[in-house]
């Protein structure tokens, strides 16, 4: 199970999508060592209670009250070529965090749901760690081949990129150099893990 990684070193965005409701997402952030909130995510925070670490964006979103409260972590970014989620990636990559989860990053509009998890791919290239927890389950930009832990007949689906010579064990149907989103969905597990051999980048998501 993803929550029992270490994490102490682990920073946590929350983005502004919706608010995560199921358990993975939710220890995640619960133990996150630091948590950053786009702006358009800090006010659902606050209201649970949550106390953030950094508030990230151009402050569009974000309450008046926490606008006044919060104003000595706001670090405003007015840049309207990227979008809050990566101002937020920038900045724990300025504070020295390479590791980093995020959540919270899908639900309402759908062109932001699938821009913010396109971007894992530009935010793997930086050289960090990262990946992105849904209420269903978690999605990991991959470069060349990695072995993924699993469990026998969970869901995996392969978004790829740029990645040639796809091929896999441990997926009950055989992998090929997608050049379609959808070609690589609705694929499962056949044990406790399998392996994804390619050249290039892509993006794993394997449900809880």
């Amino acid at each position: 199970m993803h929550t029992k990684e270490n994490m102490e070193n682990i920073a946590v965005i929350l983005a502004a999508g919706d608010y995560p409701t199921s358990a993975t997402p939710l220890q995640v952030l619960k133990r996150a060592k630091y948590v950053v909130c786009c702006d358009g995510g800090a006010d659902a925070y606050i209201g649970r209670g949550g106390i953030p670490d950094a508030i990230v964006g151009d402050g569009d979103s974000l309450s008046e009250l926490s606008r006044t409260h919060f104003a000595s972590i706001i670090h405003h970014s007015p840049d309207q070529e990227t979008n809050d989620q990566t101002k937020a990636v920038e900045y724990l990559i300025s504070q020295g965090y390479s590791d980093i989860a995020i959540v919270g990053a899908t639900g309402k509009r759908e062109d932001h749901t699938l821009g913010n998890i396109a971007l894992l791919a530009e935010y793997q290239r930086k050289g960090i760690r990262v990946r992105m927890y849904t209420d269903y389950g978690v999605f990991t930009p991959c470069s060349d081949s990695r072995t993924f832990a699993s469990h026998a007949g969970q869901a995996v689906s392969i978004f790829n990129i740029s990645a040639k010579g796809l091929r896999s064990t441990g997926l009950e149907y055989p992998i090929y150099d997608f050049t379609s989103l959808w070609q690589g969905t609705l694929n499962r597990s056949t044990g406790e893990a399998f392996t994804i051999e390619a050249e290039g980048e892509y993006i794993v998501f394997q449900t809880y």
